[in-house]
């Protein structure tokens, strides 16, 4: 009876200490909740709170980063150029003189493009509306800048300014993309995709013959002299093994014939498998056009999707959300149809055709301010 009373007495003992644990437990829990209660609180508001630190990192140092992307796409745009024309070049020579011609041709084209609407990108302004003046149409008021808004203009937070048409903030150009350099920003992308896959095709050859089969053609790695393997040589005067260019031959009088032997030819995917720096300079540049082809390219087809609905990437998300809402009720107003959309974005209006303006260098301006924007339902007749 005595062992059965102790064993009751102490699984009491536990209950009320358990009791206890679980009561400072809550209490605990209710005052967290208690002074952290917030009516509006939901999932989007909580990832927002999360995110702060990053938002905080890209408000402060993502203007200073930008000149750091632009040193780099400087960098490795030069390094496949430079390495395209000191591996490349001597290797298609070889192969065909008037293909690499056409290559070069070719490749310089796509290069002037890539350049010159990256620099543009880079240099021009994304449009800004103007301060201390009244704007004809204004879509709301700034809380940040305290200035009217025209439509679809947007405040960044890394520049500190409205920016007309703003699409995103892209530190790779360290600047806004929005109403007057979202041009350029986008044939960038184009041409530097269509730079990298022809290289890719162009190269596939010879980084099939130099990564993968490793074919050096008895080269040594030290030098461009063949290996004497599998090759007649003889003891030269001064001792060293030369390779044999004759062998004389007697037939059956006893004549002598000499008989020249024909020498081993050395490929320049050979003598590139050889060089362990042209090896690494061919993996280097498989791997960073490789790697822009997906990035640039997933990108690109994003963006195209965009423009062929008349809408930027800030009004996509914005738009996903009223479709959601609305359904088939919604209409972007600033949608003019795929072909006329991106007539306008290309600027192909006033006389200006595809190949002048779009497939070579063109500094031509988008038509209008940017401050004011033709609907649907107000279009102009005489627009294309």
């Amino acid at each position: 009876m005595v062992v059965i009373k102790w064993k009751f007495h102490c699984k009491g003992f536990f209950q009320k200490i358990r009791g206890f644990i679980m009561w400072k437990i809550s209490q605990a829990v209710l005052t967290g909740h208690s002074l952290t209660y917030n009516e509006h609180m939901s999932q989007s508001y909580a990832i927002d709170v999360l995110l702060e630190p990053i938002f905080w990192f890209v408000d402060n140092f993502a203007k200073y980063l930008g000149k750091v992307f632009v040193f780099c796409v400087t960098i490795l745009t030069s390094a496949v150029v430079a390495i395209a024309y000191w591996v490349g070049l001597p290797y298609w020579w070889e192969r065909c003189p008037y293909t690499t011609t056409f290559l070069v041709i070719f490749g310089n084209w796509l290069l002037l493009n890539i350049v010159f609407h990256y620099y543009m990108g880079v240099v021009t302004e994304p449009g800004y509306p103007p301060h201390g003046t009244m704007i004809s149409e204004a879509a709301s008021i700034c809380k940040k800048c305290i200035s009217p808004k025209p439509p679809r203009t947007h405040h960044c937070s890394v520049c500190d300014r409205c920016i007309l048409a703003m699409d995103h903030h892209c530190p790779w150009l360290n600047n806004c993309v929005g109403y007057y350099n979202a041009r350029y920003f986008y044939l960038y992308m184009v041409y530097m995709v269509a730079g990298v896959s022809f290289v890719i095709i162009a190269g596939i050859d010879i980084g099939y013959k130099v990564l993968w089969l490793n074919d050096t053609g008895g080269l040594s790695s030290n030098n461009n002299e063949p290996d004497l393997i599998g090759h007649p040589v003889r003891v030269n005067q001064s001792g060293v093994l030369v390779p044999v260019k004759t062998i004389v031959e007697y037939d059956l009088i006893n004549f002598p014939r000499e008989h020249d032997l024909p020498v081993p030819t050395i490929t320049e995917a050979q003598r590139v498998a050889a060089d362990p720096l042209k090896r690494k300079a061919v993996m280097f540049m498989a791997v960073t056009c490789v790697a822009v082809l997906f990035a640039l390219g997933t990108l690109s087809l994003m963006h195209a999707k965009n423009i062929s609905r008349g809408e930027t990437s800030v009004e996509a998300h914005v738009n996903a959300k009223l479709r959601q809402v609305q359904g088939r009720a919604f209409r972007n107003p600033y949608d003019f149809g795929r072909r006329k959309n991106w007539r306008l974005f290309l600027g192909l209006v006033q006389g200006r055709t595809f190949l002048r303006h779009v497939l070579l260098p063109s500094p031509h301006k988008p038509i209008g301010s940017g401050l004011t924007w033709h609907k649907v339902h107000n279009m102009l007749k005489d627009w294309p």
